[in-house]
């Protein structure tokens, strides 16, 4: 398993012996070096002391020293240099292009390290790493919840820019987009994303002074103004969007692609679109309105929003009547949104813009939120990692999205700690 070798060299989790080359001279792996995810050598700048010389290069690593012919690095100059070979089985000599022999280290993994990381590969529960997680300390298991903090907003500032990308570099509509995405939680959160891509905000603008024109434009793009006629109002929004639709050239999405199962009616895409509407028809949200707010408090006023009178006794089109309700966002619903959609669209402006105090502006304001309650964060705790803010629970849900759920042990600081631990340690920390 060349990965796991790639691991050992990297960690220097090394077998309890001296380490020498293969013709007796001895090695010290003084800097295992930087890997490289780029064509070359795996390794650059490494720094190892052969019979008491210290050279300083590339190394290289296979499972067998023929794999080196069969991935024709023979023919590359690139490997023309490296101080050092290393593979779990050396089969045949290597040599540089002037003859000289290339030294080389034949590296085996560990027999506990190949069962460790077996173990956390293979274990079903979560956390894997929770036994040896449970005694790390505080400062450690704080500094990769910091980096796995600034990874996510790195990730998810990937994932807005390329959203504006496709929404021809608008940010007020990727603004929007993004929130609607939110709006889905989860369950319906990619369904309003194409939703809000199908809804032109020109066209929006146009009609701003009429919140009854928004709500039909909403709905009918939404797809949910297709059916048979229940009431009158529903009528009339069916009657305006065929306007509209004909005015701006509109295509409503699939009504198929929402989902009400075991959604809580407040949920409804209808309630929920109802909101975005009130929104956007009071001109509460914009790009300049989100980059002026500085504290929860003003991200909070944004989000005040509440629904036109048909939807304060409804959750669809034609149900049943309730009594009459506002159907404001809850303060949980709003920090929310405010985590998975204003702060990161936040960021990712601050990263465009190369200003650095949106960025850390995005980060406080995660810090200030109180954490999320769900699965991920309640397996962690389990294992002693207590969320105390939104930032936290941020950072839990990357690690398992990235790290635990594709079992990519290797990259995560956690699985380093449990596969570097001897037998005897691991047996401590159970």
């Amino acid at each position: 398993m060349e990965q796991l070798l790639h691991y050992v060299w990297k960690h220097k989790i090394f077998p309890f012996r001296e380490l020498r080359t293969v013709d007796g001279r001895a090695v010290e792996v003084l800097n295992p070096g930087i890997s490289n995810t780029n064509a070359g050598p795996d390794f650059t700048g490494a720094s190892v002391k052969i019979d008491g010389m210290v050279w300083v290069g590339n190394v290289e690593v296979h499972m067998k020293t023929s794999d080196w012919f069969r991935h024709h690095h023979d023919q590359d100059s690139a490997y023309d240099t490296i101080v050092l070979h290393v593979a779990a089985e050396v089969d045949v000599p290597l040599y540089y292009p002037d003859g000289r022999e290339v030294p080389q280290l034949q590296l085996e993994v560990p027999q506990y390290v190949r069962g460790n990381y077996e173990q956390l590969r293979l274990a079903d529960r979560m956390p894997r790493c929770k036994h040896v997680v449970s005694g790390l300390p505080a400062f450690q298991i704080h500094n990769w919840m910091t980096s796995l903090m600034l990874e996510r907003f790195e990730e998810r500032t990937r994932q807005i820019l390329a959203r504006r990308e496709l929404l021809d570099k608008d940010w007020e509509n990727t603004l929007f987009v993004t929130l609607a995405r939110s709006f889905g939680f989860g369950i319906n959160g990619d369904a309003f994303e194409t939703w809000a891509k199908s809804v032109p905000m020109s066209a929006v603008a146009k009609h701003r002074d009429s919140l009854f024109q928004v709500e039909a434009l909403f709905f009918g793009q939404a797809g949910l103004l297709e059916g048979e006629g229940t009431d009158d109002y529903y009528l009339k929004l069916q009657k305006e969007y065929s306007y509209l639709m004909r005015k701006f050239t509109l295509k409503p999405i699939a009504s198929g692609v929402w989902k009400f199962l075991r959604l809580r009616p407040q949920n409804f895409p209808h309630i929920r679109i109802a909101q975005l509407a009130m929104m956007y028809y009071e001109q509460r949200m914009s790009l300049s309105r989100l980059i002026n707010a500085r504290t929860v408090e003003e991200m909070d006023a944004l989000l005040l929003t509440h629904v036109s009178e048909y939807w304060q006794t409804r959750y669809t089109f034609g149900g049943r009547e309730t009594k009459v309700q506002e159907r404001a966002l809850s303060v949980p619903t709003k920090e929310r949104v405010i985590v998975n959609a204003l702060a990161p669209v936040l960021f990712a402006y601050g990263k465009y813009k190369s200003d650095q105090s949106l960025c850390e502006r995005a980060f406080t304001l995660w810090e200030q939120l109180p954490p999320e309650c769900n699965k991920v964060t309640r397996e962690w705790a389990s294992a002693g990692v207590v969320c105390e803010s939104a930032a936290d629970s941020q950072a839990l849900i990357q690690l398992s999205s990235r790290y635990c759920q594709p079992r990519d042990c290797l990259r995560c600081r956690f699985g380093y700690e449990y596969i570097k631990q001897t037998p005897d340690l691991l047996r401590e920390n159970e």
